[in-house]
């Protein structure tokens, strides 16, 4: 089976040799208020939307092993290879680190953050629409208050899988959120702005406007420039957006709050770094900047 090994009842998938299951499992648990996952020891309770078959995912974490179980029962083989596909793509897993880790050796800065957390892949948002939503959804608020949004978000427009372990959120389809009107969001603490947006980049994706294929077909830089033609798409969230769905792992989200905590606090800073410090770090760290953030923001963790 191509994704993994299939036992019918669960599939199994053997991780790449730099895998930490824990280092993962860290970062999936980072908010009581995430709404579209939840974690309990080592394993990870997921709904997920695949070409309008909705499945409910049980996803157990090992360095050597990650069994992925259908609730209430599995489906067919097909769709099983399909859930199979999406948690590699989710996990990063056929992403090879041996490079980004033996360049970050000899990097005086990365060499003393990345052996801490050997192993954590770059946990993604595989869906283009769910991963602009979140972006524009944190831009300039906190990220408590981001993930308050985004359960709002999901829970009054997302559709749900009942299972005996309990219920299964999944992010809102776009087709639900093109046809909505703004005030309709303002209920939930969108801004008129926020809400303004969020149904534009709906009715760009249901339209066929910008798509994942096509972005991953282009260029990095036509594709970054395709996500800024999006209403409310600023740089910070065409190169979030690149990172964690695109998976262009030379996205450098410059502006970001947190990567400026982290550098500020590893580096021993007394100000946050200016642009042309930025931009000579992300030289440096070519073509790996979006593991270099990412590992840089575990350290806030």
């Amino acid at each position: 089976m191509i994704g993994g090994r299939d036992f019918g009842a669960y599939v199994e998938i053997d991780p790449p040799n730099e895998f930490n299951a824990e280092e993962c499992l860290v970062f999936l648990r980072r908010s009581d208020l995430e709404s579209t996952h939840h974690v309990i020891g080592s394993e990870i309770y997921k709904g997920i939307k695949l070409s309008g078959e909705k499945l409910a995912l049980k996803i157990r974490l090992e360095d050597n092993r990650i069994r992925i179980g259908f609730l209430p029962d599995p489906p067919s083989a097909e769709w099983r290879r399909k859930a199979a596909l999406f948690v590699r793509e989710w996990l990063d897993l056929d992403r090879d680190l041996s490079v980004f880790y033996e360049a970050a050796s000899k990097d005086s800065l990365l060499e003393r953050i990345v052996p801490r957390y050997y192993g954590l892949r770059l946990i993604g948002i595989p869906d283009l629409f769910e991963a602009l939503t979140w972006a524009v959804i944190g831009q300039q608020i906190n990220l408590k208050f981001a993930y308050t949004l985004k359960k709002r978000f999901v829970e009054f427009f997302g559709e749900s899988i009942e299972t005996e372990e309990g219920s299964f959120r999944l992010f809102p389809e776009p087709g639900r959120i093109e046809a909505l009107q703004p005030e309709e969001l303002r209920p939930l603490q969108f801004t008129w702005r926020k809400a303004e947006y969020v149904i534009g980049i709906a009715k760009a994706v249901v339209e066929r406007k910008i798509s994942k294929h096509g972005l991953q077909a282009l260029p990095q830089e036509k594709a970054r420039a395709q996500l800024l033609e999006l209403k409310g798409v600023g740089a910070w969230t065409a190169d979030y957006t690149a990172m964690k769905c695109l998976r262009d792992t030379t996205a450098f989200p410059a502006a970001d709050a947190g990567l400026h905590q982290a550098l500020k606090r590893e580096l021993e800073m007394d100000r946050k770094p200016k642009p042309e410090e930025l931009q000579q770090l992300q030289q440096e760290w070519a073509p790996f900047q979006a593991y270099a953030v990412f590992y840089l923001w575990r350290s806030l963790l």
